[in-house]
This record gives C-alpha cells, structure tokens and sequence, in this order.
C-alpha cells in the first residue's frame, strides 16, 4: 500500500487490510519483504521496547524515533505513527508541532484515539494535509478513566457512542478507523455504516482489515496472553534456544571455528 487510496480502494473491492507494529529498523527491513500492507509505529512502544506497564509513557520524541527507523527498514510500506499520550490536548499549536515532528520523520498518517474533544483538530489536521487514522473501543491512553483493559460497548448505550463516534471520525475526515476490543456484532455493524475502512484488534472477522503487535503475534512475551491474541511463531523459546547454543559453543571452544576465524 503507498498511499490511503489503497485503503479504499481495498475496502471497496473487499479485501482485507493486514497491518502490524514496528519500532526498529531490523523488524522493517523483514517486514519490507513480506506481504504485509502496512505498519503503524504505536505508542506500544513504550511496553514492547522500554518496559513500561502502559503506553502513557510513550512521547513524540520517542515515536519519531522509531519512526524514522522503520521508515528506512520499510520504504516501500505505508506508514502510521501514535499520537502519543496527551499530545492532543495542549493546544493547536503543540499538537501541529507533534504532528509535524512525526510526519518528517517518515509517516505517511497519524493516529488519534477517541472522538470526543477531537473531532475539529482532526479536522484542522487533514486539511493541513496529513491524513487521519481513528482509534476508538479500547483506548490505552484513557486505560486508568476506563478502568483496565476489557472489552468496550457491551451495554447498549455505549455501543451506541462508539457508533456514532465512528461515524463522527469518518466525518471529520479520517481515512480509516481501528476498533480494538469491541463485541464481533459491534464492529460488523460500524464497518457496514462507514465508508472508510476498519481495522481490528479484538474485534471480530467482520473488519476491513487487521493490525497486532509485532512482539505479541511472535510469542516475545510468553506470558502476555489476552484472548484476542494468536502467536505465530514461539519466539520466546526460539530466541531462548539460539543464545543458549552459543553459550554453548563458547564455553565448549567451538566458536569461532576455523571457518569464522582469520588465519
């Protein structure tokens, strides 16, 4: 995908939408061979890559960096990068300022969680060019006003705000909406009601499209195991395995051999 046409255009012809997180350069440069139709810099990045508990500690600075990183390792991939925590809500100036760091640092889009308090900078942001990615259900940001991280709009009511935020944010002019852990009838009736194209995570089959966390979906994290979760590869041992054969070899004197060694 090179640009949000292709999103459409995907949506129109009903095909779905694979993407995937990233945050370096030597996971881009895999992910620059592989099928996969685009990459977001999340400010997961703040768990994945520096341990924190949540993304708040996430900033533009450190996705900027990461973006930069992967823009390189995967030129030819579409890319989003994470509003971060908050850098939304300081001013029109400040959130430009953050949306013009990420944008020269390689993306192509950003993304906002939420509607509400949102809808006219988003707005103001696609009219100054750059493009708009929704983000509405789960919304780690807002992870201590939601009370933890469980599944949104199971009662009526509130199934109702996220439907008519979705249609607020496709409104307001984004070009794609991510649903995360939303009930599989919810996410089939938004992704009816819009025109643009929705991509989920905990959110059922009937989305345009897919995105998971690179790390989770290779079993980095052997002990992070949330329902919606499917582990692809069992890194974790994998990895595990690798380092433990060259102790191994090294301690044994068997690496380096004469084959990797200068005579």
């Amino acid at each position: 995908m090179k640009s949000i046409l292709d999103f459409q255009k995907k949506k129109l012809i009903k095909e779905k939408i694979s993407m995937i997180t990233c945050y370096d350069y030597s996971f881009a440069r895999i992910i620059a061979e592989t099928k996969i139709d685009c990459i977001l810099v999340g400010d997961s990045s703040a768990q994945v890559m520096h341990g924190h508990n949540t993304t708040l500690n996430s900033s533009t600075a450190v996705i900027a960096l990461h973006t930069a990183a992967v823009a390189k390792g995967s030129p030819n991939k579409f890319l989003i990068a994470d509003m971060p925590f908050l850098s939304t809500r300081k001013g029109l100036k400040n959130s430009m300022d953050q949306v013009e760091k990420l944008m020269k640092a390689g993306a192509q889009a950003v993304k906002i969680e939420g509607a509400e308090g949102h809808l006219e900078l988003i707005k103001h942001i696609v009219e100054s060019g750059v493009p708009v990615m929704g983000h509405l259900g789960l919304t780690p940001q807002s992870i201590h006003q939601i009370g933890g991280p469980k599944v949104q709009g199971k009662a009526q009511e509130a199934a109702d705000k996220i439907l008519a935020d979705s249609v607020a944010l496709e409104k307001a002019g984004c070009f794609s909406l991510v649903l995360e852990c939303v009930p599989n009838d919810l996410a089939k009736k938004i992704t009816a009601a819009l025109k643009i194209p929705t991509i989920g995570i905990g959110a059922g089959s009937s989305t345009d499209g897919q995105v998971l966390v690179l790390q989770d979906m290779l079993g980095m994290n052997k002990d992070f195991k949330p329902k919606f979760l499917k582990k692809y590869l069992n890194g974790f041992d994998l990895i595990s395995e690798a380092l433990n054969s060259y102790v191994t070899e090294v301690k044994n004197a068997e690496f380096p051999s004469k084959e990797q060694s200068y005579e």
